[in-house]
This record gives C-alpha cells, structure tokens and sequence, in this order.
C-alpha cells in the first residue's frame, strides 16, 4: 500500500503526518506545556483548549498570570506511549486502558480527566454483505492498538452473537491507515475513533456496521494524562488545562454552532490537519456521533473498563483506580469560558 495516495481515495479527507507538529504558541509567563494526542474526534477538545487558551492569553490585562499550551500531532499510539513513557512529552490524551497498565508498571502518569465519550464505529465497505457479526467470521479486522477501547467496542459486539476474537483476524493499524485499507480490501472492517469511520462514509465506499453511541453511550477512550513530576512541580499549569478541557467539553455540547467553530480550529494545519468536511460530517451524522459534555471521572466506570480489558487479556491483574487516576484536578476544576 506504499504506493498508495491516500489523499486520493479519501479525497483529500485526511492529511497524514509522519512527525509530530505544534501549534497554538500563545505568549506566556512561562515555556507553553505540550500536549500529544492523535487527530481524532475523541481528542477534540485538546485543540479548542489550546487555542481558547491561547485566544485568552492575547487578551489578558497586563501582568496577568497566564500559562500556554501548544498541541503535538502523533500519528499512532505507541509513539505517544513512548513519548510519555521517556518523559520527551509530560502531557498527552492516551488510551484510559494502556495507562492503567503503564501506571501499574510504576511509570509515573496519571488520568486527570476524561476527553469525550463514545465516537468510535465499526466500518464495512459499502457493497459488503455484511450486516451482523457472524458475516465477519474468519474475516480481517482492523484496531488502533489491543489497548485501545475500540479493541474492548469489537470484543463485545462480538460476545452479542457468542463469537470471540478467535473467530475473526485481528489486525493492529495506525487509524489513519485504516480508509485507505478498506477501500483496497486489505481489510474487511475496521473499528476506530472517527473521523476515520467518517471519511471512508463520506467517500462513499463505506458504511457504518455499528457505534459506541447505540451501544456503549458511556464509552470512554481518550483521557487526559500527565506525568507525576509535572503535577508535583506544576499543579496550577495542570489546573489550568484541565480547566480548558473540561470548559471545551461543556462549550463543544452547548451549541452546534460551537461545534462548527471547533471544526474550523482542529481542521487547520497546525492541529489535525484533515478536510474541514470530514469532520463537519462527524459533528453532524448523527450530531451525538461523540459527545464531550459529560466528563467526570466515576471510579466505577473505570473498574468495568478494567475487568474488559482483564477480559482481553491486555492487563494480567486488578489495577487500583488511585494507581493511575488524580482526580484532584477534576474536583477542584472550574472549567474555563471558551472564547472562540
């Protein structure tokens, strides 16, 4: 497929990126934070945080006290793993399962908030047959990472109809990969945050088989996390983009025409770089596609997620919520007006 001109098929839908970018340089008291993530719909309230930060910080009084974020484009998990693993990146939006498993491993990082809530979706081309799981049997089937939650979403549809990943071929793939696999037949579907669902749907060779928003409204995927020492050293620079995120949260679900604006933010070059379009279509078919008002940090909802990914095999043994979450940030947050 190296041959292949992405752009083409998708038409122009999504604009690859083989290194990190970052944007938002807001001039600050102090150096900006950095913040990976990759260009999902999942992680759409990085951006609006990083430029309403920043749009606040250009009209600050004089002498206010005022921190900075810039956003850091990742194209693929392991890379953001690695990042914050090494400590080269001290913030970033992450897997909620891969950093229960990393916190346990005694790598210093924690959850400080969520980022949204549901916006994956199973996708199959267009002229398929396939309309349940058991048409999928034997079939090749393509996920972000087996920590990712899009991995726990296939495993439980396909519980709905007593099949397991052993019936189907599981096949690990950067999510921006994943249209343009499709489109070839490289794969027979794939599940992924959006807007890589979206793309391909636009496109027209693809179409949705099944959402989180029918069947998992509470799924949660991307979270917000930050290494210990910046929360030891920083805690106000922590606040305050928690602040940001949660306000994003509230500000992206309040209106749609705020979800217009947000798309015009992320789609630019210096955030996620993909057809304005493409994301539009995300924000509108349906228009609770992802949803990112709700973001409060339940013990609970954490646990389940925890025993699906004991299920899955991707953590060995019971992880402890205060191992990898601080909801110190998300207690005391007051979230911020977003002035976009």
């Amino acid at each position: 497929m190296g041959n292949i001109d992405r752009r083409l098929l998708l038409g122009g839908a999504l604009a690859a990126a083989a290194v990190p970018s970052v944007a938002s340089k807001a001039s600050a008291a102090e150096a900006p934070l950095v913040v990976g993530g990759l260009a999902v719909t999942c992680s759409l309230t990085l951006p609006v945080a990083c430029a309403a930060r920043a749009a606040a910080n250009r009209n600050a009084k004089n002498g206010a006290p005022q921190f900075a974020f810039e956003y850091s484009k990742y194209n693929g998990w392991p890379e953001v793993k690695e990042s914050l693993m090494s400590g080269s990146l001290q913030a970033a939006f992450m897997l909620a399962p891969l950093v229960m498993d990393l916190a346990d491993k005694k790598v210093p990082i924690k959850i400080v908030s969520l980022g949204h809530r549901s916006g994956a979706v199973i996708m199959v081309r267009t002229d398929s047959t396939y309309r349940k799981f058991r048409d999928l049997a034997g079939k090749r089937i393509a996920i972000p990472s087996r920590f990712a939650v899009d991995y726990l979403f296939l495993r439980k549809m396909l519980a709905h109809e007593n099949m397991s990943p052993k019936d189907v071929e599981v096949v690990e793939m950067a999510p921006a990969d994943m249209p343009a696999a499709l489109y070839v037949k490289s794969v027979d579907a794939y599940c992924t945050g959006e807007p890589f669902g979206a793309a391909a749907q636009r496109a027209g060779y693809a179409r949705v088989l099944r959402m989180t928003r029918d069947e998992w409204p509470k799924y949660i995927c991307c979270v917000l996390t930050a290494r210990e020492e910046l929360i030891k050293t920083n805690r106000p620079l922590v606040q305050d983009l928690v602040n940001y995120v949660l306000g994003a949260g509230a500000w992206l679900d309040s209106q749609r025409q705020n979800r217009s604006k947000a798309v015009a933010v992320a789609a630019g070059h210096d955030y996620f770089n993909q057809d304005p379009k493409i994301l539009q279509f995300v924000m509108d078919n349906p228009a609770d596609r992802v949803t990112y008002g709700d973001l409060r940090l339940i013990p609970q909802e954490f646990d389940d997620l925890m025993h699906l990914s004991m299920a899955a095999g991707t953590l060995t043994h019971p992880v402890p919520y205060q191992t990898y979450v601080d909801d110190s940030f998300a207690r005391a947050a007051r979230p911020a007006t977003i002035a976009l």
